[in-house]
């Protein structure tokens, strides 16, 4: 039986069994900004929820064997429009990233991260759906038999594949000393921190992100914002801003 547990939607923990919503628990925040202009929800209740995840898993195939992978840009900006902006235009050479089925993969098409990354975030925990394996490649899959989630093991498998730009969505405080230790022992190599599925994220874990990342998104996350406001070198965007941290290398705007 394919299982699958999405943390989305005002932090609810939704369970997915062979193309069906078999559980969500009661959503930590009850209103997102994205899902209002986007969808019309005013208030995020479990009903709601699994409505719309259910409407996912049919619309797109998200967490089946159907699901499709390629996309155009869905926001005027966002993470994930970010990255497939930095691959067209060469700037990064990969992305190493999270997809239901398969666990950390690397990706090097840009519609292939829109279609991924821009349909899906929070995944937490995913098992193997072996007709997806083709279309992103057993060599670009950390772990195609168990679809084990794991950056800090697709970072050093970009890195053995010779990339020498690599971003990676992070949302997890724990995986950012792995990355600084990587980036100590390879100083030929960029590896750029896309944090991301901050909300609710206590001020130690929003301090560790913000520090060991290049850009960093809001979310519903009160101290990434107070960090974010006070630190960033650009912000983009109000209701849910996007962070870039580091040093300008231009006029700021």
């Amino acid at each position: 039986m394919s299982e699958h547990i999405i943390e989305a939607l005002g932090l609810s923990q939704i369970t997915i069994k062979d193309g069906k919503v078999v559980e969500v628990t009661e959503p930590q925040v009850e209103y997102c900004p994205l899902f209002d202009h986007h969808r019309g929800i005013k208030k995020l209740t479990k009903e709601v929820i699994a409505e719309n995840i259910q409407f996912r898993i049919d619309d797109f195939g998200m967490c089946t064997p159907n699901r499709q992978l390629r996309m155009k840009d869905f926001l005027s900006f966002g993470i994930s429009e970010i990255m497939c902006t930095l691959l067209d235009k060469n700037e990064i050479d990969c992305v190493v990233m999270v997809l239901e089925g398969c666990g950390t993969v690397i990706v090097n098409e840009p519609e292939l991260v829109q279609g991924i990354g821009g349909r899906v975030s929070g995944l937490v925990k995913t098992s193997p759906i072996p007709e997806l394996v083709p279309e992103i490649g057993e060599e670009n899959i950390v772990n195609p038999e168990t679809a084990e989630i794991n950056q800090i093991e697709g970072i050093k498998k970009a890195i053995k594949q010779g990339y020498k730009n690599i971003a990676v969505t992070v949302a997890l405080a724990s995986d950012i000393d792995g990355i600084n230790q990587l980036k100590a022992e390879n100083p030929n190599i960029n590896i750029y921190v896309f944090v991301v599925h901050t909300s609710k994220r206590s001020a130690e874990e929003a301090r560790k992100l913000f520090d060991g990342c290049d850009v960093a998104t809001a979310c519903a996350s009160k101290y990434i914002r107070e960090i974010g406001y006070e630190e960033s070198i650009r912000i983009v965007g109000q209701s849910i801003p996007i962070f870039a941290k580091g040093e300008p290398t231009g006029p700021i705007e």
